[in-house]
């Protein structure tokens, strides 16, 4: 695997009966990168995003993570190792409050499991971490509020804050701005800026915002119909003839 790689695929494939959703997908991310995955809907973004974190085993391919063969590794393995992975739908405790949400994670991190004896205020520095997360992706001043008082785009970030809870050197990060109203776009692209420009963390993105997409990408992988057919620099995508005809409709429009 080339030295400048974190993470790479090679041959990446999975068949779902006669259908090869992901075919032979040779993938690399620079580390403290910020990569975005785009196609077509149907494309297998997702599915490539679920091979990579370990929700789905290969039929084909492997998984390098640092040089190191991961393909056999778990969905929970892969997080020990530093891979932390959001999902198109939000995933949080809603009737627990937004900074017991973080402070559980960072709980976890730690390996402190949940104590139903000990009073919360033990655990006064994971409090402190949990709170910084949410000043972070701007929820500070909602920390007492239920999870379930938010609103939509107010789940995503606090989905993650506790992604970054984990401390995990990837972020693999599925749709993030899905299902949100316009008004609440700018704000994650607000703490995705905020986290590249942190220069610790490689990031992985699928987004359907092509705006946002040619803002925040250091690089474009392009899929169709499970392959890979184009991985480059954004005004490289933008202008490759092979994308416009295949993605953009033959003209390459930012919306």
């Amino acid at each position: 695997m080339p030295a400048e790689s974190i993470v790479e695929t090679k041959d990446l494939t999975i068949r779902f009966g006669g259908h090869v959703a992901v075919n032979r997908v040779n993938l690399q991310v620079e580390p403290f990168s910020l990569k975005s995955i785009i196609g077509p809907n149907g494309a297998g973004k997702t599915t490539l995003f679920n091979l990579m974190t370990g929700q789905y085993k290969p039929s084909e391919g492997r998984v390098f993570l640092k040089g190191k063969d991961i393909t056999g590794l778990s969905a929970v393995g892969r997080t020990r190792i530093g891979m932390g992975r959001s999902f198109q739908l939000t995933n949080i405790f809603p009737v627990l409050t937004v900074l017991e949400n973080v402070r559980i994670a960072v709980q976890s991190r730690e390996g402190v499991g949940l104590n139903f004896w000990k009073n919360y205020l033990h655990f006064s520095a994971m409090e402190d971490e949990a709170y910084e997360l949410l000043k972070n992706v701007l929820l500070d001043d909602r920390w007492a509020e239920p999870a379930n008082s938010l609103t939509h785009g107010e789940q995503r970030k606090l989905e993650i804050a506790i992604l970054l809870a984990l401390r995990p050197e990837i972020l693999f990060l599925d749709e993030p701005t899905a299902g949100m109203g316009q008004e609440e776009v700018p704000a994650i692209l607000d703490i995705l800026h905020r986290i590249k420009d942190g220069k610790d963390r490689t990031m992985l993105l699928v987004e359907h915002k092509m705006d946002m997409i040619m803002t925040l990408s250091d690089s474009i992988a392009v899929l169709q119909e499970g392959e890979l057919i184009a991985d480059g620099p954004p005004d490289e995508i933008y202008r490759s003839k092979t994308v416009q005809e295949a993605y953009l409709g033959g003209g390459a429009r930012r919306e």
